[in-house]
């Protein structure tokens, strides 16, 4: 009797234990639906972002395949390379595809990694001076274990540990001539989180095991943030640092005579102050959103007006003047961020062509 009891009491704290796991994975569940619930999908992919993050180029997927009407048994995972270029294609007219890091690598990545932009979530490429990742989401249903497969028959070399819980596949540069022209160098390590169904690229492996060993620990810095929560949830988006945005986006990057035209333009339209973050994104009306971070309030007000001015003249070391490619719909300061909404005009590349420098509405 006194093993029978001994046995029962044994069953019952088997079961609490259980029970109470349980609980703890709900109250998990619970506590990420209530973090998330508020958080856009580009807020929730800068999350997974390494904190020494200096540049974000965004891609939403999901929503990028919607509005060139690529839905549904239109575009799956069985899709030939012929049909993921028109979708590729249509995206490129709309302006949506020019941050990403995958589209030269879209059709091959479709018939042998088991992912690809015509399948994608989303697609968030991160870049500092120490190394760069390229973080993609895949919807829920997505077999991790298949795209394990998959890379295993490209010639990946499978990790030591879990294939799917953040270990490295090892590829190199030798490997990617081997199955297809036109990989990305990003594209020779992978690792794959199917908790989080991520799955992560890089051309460094040690910078890739970090990243994951360390994924969602950190946070980028704040005037990227700010930016990034005045972005909304744009389709697609290039996200910059203060000192990044001030160096790309620089007139340093213009001819002489067009550095001199910008100063003048400067001095007219009055005092600017350096950023602490920069964002421009396509938005989902078409229109493209500017957000610009600042040290305090008053400098995002002053600057709401400067920033205008400058928007709306001559476009010196971009040739003619910036309202040939867009209007300023309005400008707005928010607390330390400034938004500036622009319009595109007919076959203008806002996004693609403004994102690198020189920009002078972006001047520091």
């Amino acid at each position: 009797r006194t093993c029978c009891r001994l046995s029962s009491v044994g069953r019952r704290h088997r079961h609490l234990r259980l029970a109470l796991a349980l609980v703890a994975a709900a109250a998990l569940v619970a506590l990420r639906w209530w973090r998330d619930r508020d958080t856009t999908e580009l807020e929730r992919a800068t999350s997974y972002a390494p904190a020494d993050a200096q540049r974000l180029s965004w891609t939403d997927w999901a929503a990028v395949r919607e509005a060139v009407g690529a839905v549904g048994t239109d575009l799956d995972g069985s899709s030939s390379a012929g049909e993921v270029r028109r979708f590729l294609d249509r995206g490129f007219d709309r302006d949506l595809t020019s941050t990403s890091a995958l589209v030269q690598s879209a059709e091959v990545m479709q018939a042998h990694f088991g992912f690809s932009p015509a399948t994608a979530d989303w697609e968030l490429f991160s870049q500092a001076d120490d190394g760069a990742v390229v973080i993609v989401r895949v919807p829920d249903d997505t077999d991790l274990d298949a795209i394990a497969d998959d890379l295993e028959r490209s010639g990946f070399t499978r990790p030591a540990t879990d294939p799917t819980g953040g270990g490295v596949w090892s590829g190199g540069s030798g490997l990617l001539p081997e199955i297809g022209a036109d990989l990305t160098p990003e594209l020779q390590y992978v690792a794959l989180d199917a908790d989080e169904h991520l799955v992560l690229t890089s051309d460094n492996k040690a910078y890739l095991q970090q990243t994951v060993d360390h994924l969602g620990d950190g946070s980028i810095p704040d005037g990227m943030q700010d930016v990034v929560a005045a972005s909304g949830s744009p389709l697609s988006a290039a996200v910059y640092d203060g000192p990044y945005a001030c160096s790309a986006l620089a007139m340093g990057h213009a001819d002489p005579s067009a550095q001199r035209e910008a100063d003048q333009l400067v001095a007219e339209a009055g005092e600017v102050n350096p950023v602490t973050g920069f964002a421009m994104s396509a938005q989902p009306g078409g229109d493209v959103l500017v957000a610009l971070g600042f040290e305090t309030d008053d400098q995002a007000r002053t600057n709401a007006d400067t920033r205008s001015v400058l928007a709306s003249g001559p476009a010196p070391g971009q040739g003619g003047d910036f309202s040939d490619r867009f209007s300023v719909a309005s400008a707005t300061a928010d607390g330390s961020v400034v938004t500036l909404d622009l319009v595109p005009t007919d076959g203008s590349y806002v996004l693609s062509d403004l994102s690198t420098g020189p920009v002078l509405f972006a001047t520091c």
